[in-house]
């Protein structure tokens, strides 16, 4: 799966690492749904570095779709509040 980190390029993720990018992305709605801003940031954080490390960056200059789209590590609460579907930021 492809996956976009807004303001860092894209990143190539096995479809084997996705179980553990949706318990981060799990934590991260619930800290925007109980207004928690230190567990909101924890949680964003935690998810993107996890992207990060499991993730292979793709080249600049590649023309590959994303199928997913991470906000940058500085997203306020609403910003990320407005890319959540009905599943998170990661579908099941």
């Amino acid at each position: 799966m492809i996956v976009r980190l807004m303001g860092e390029g894209q990143r190539e993720i096995a479809d084997g690492d996705l179980a553990k990018l949706n318990e981060l992305d799990s934590a991260v709605e619930h800290a925007i749904e109980s207004g928690d801003e230190g567990a909101f940031r924890r949680a964003l954080h935690a998810l993107l570095d996890q992207a990060r490390v499991v993730g292979t960056p793709l080249a600049a200059d590649s023309l590959e779709p994303s199928e997913l789209i991470l906000p940058p590590a500085d997203a306020s609460m609403d910003e990320v509040r407005s890319m959540l579907g009905d599943e998170g930021l990661i579908p099941d």
